[in-house]
């Protein structure tokens, strides 16, 4: 593997399978199925995620793809698309942030379309995720994290398997103005992989 403090030359694939989903980096042309899911979900989004608080236009969305795309390329974030691998359709992005090559320690974060929730679809993604993060990132330290408040968002963490550290206290400020409490989940190598 390349230096690790030099990312842009670690190779890796930008797909993968899991049983029922196709995991993969962003492509142009993507903003339109994530455009469409986001204006489906935009309530059940609105709490968490910033990008959630008013319908985007295409425009937005397909700008947002290309530059997760670029950050993909320069390893600087790995947004990935999740999508049915029997259907095609698009179900939600998730993908690893808050990087750090050095010590191979990632975050990954989540969200889903609401048509597409409570059939186990981000839970899969999430174990797929991990997995890569793992063979081919040979990672350390995985994270989640989410607001306290976050019921749905905590339970995929605890089917995943990943580990409550702790709750973070008034560490965050919510979407609705408040300080939140923040829940912290983890994989650590030698202990859950």
């Amino acid at each position: 593997m390349a230096n690790p403090m030099d990312p842009i030359l670690i190779e890796f694939p930008e797909s993968f399978e899991t049983e029922r989903l196709l995991i993969r980096a962003p492509l142009w042309g993507d903003g339109v199925s994530m455009n469409v899911a986001i204006g489906e979900s935009l309530e059940e989004l609105k709490p968490w995620m910033p990008f959630a608080q008013t319908s985007p236009t295409l425009d937005e969305s397909e700008r947002f793809t290309r530059e997760a795309r670029l950050d993909f390329l320069k390893r600087n974030q790995l947004h990935m698309r999740v999508f049915n691998k029997t259907t095609g359709s698009f179900i939600g992005c998730s993908g690893l942030h808050r990087i750090n090559w050095e010590l191979r320690n990632f975050e990954i974060g989540y969200w889903i379309r609401s048509s597409c929730a409570g059939k186990g679809y981000m839970t899969e993604a999430v174990n797929g995720i991990t997995d890569f993060a793992i063979r081919e990132l040979e990672a350390n330290r995985i994270e989640i994290r989410c607001s306290a408040r976050n019921i749905k968002s905590a339970a995929v963490a605890e089917r995943a398997g990943y580990t409550l550290e702790g709750i973070l206290r008034r560490e965050r400020l919510g979407l609705d103005g408040e300080i939140h409490d923040s829940k912290l989940f983890s994989k650590v190598r030698g202990v859950e992989f």
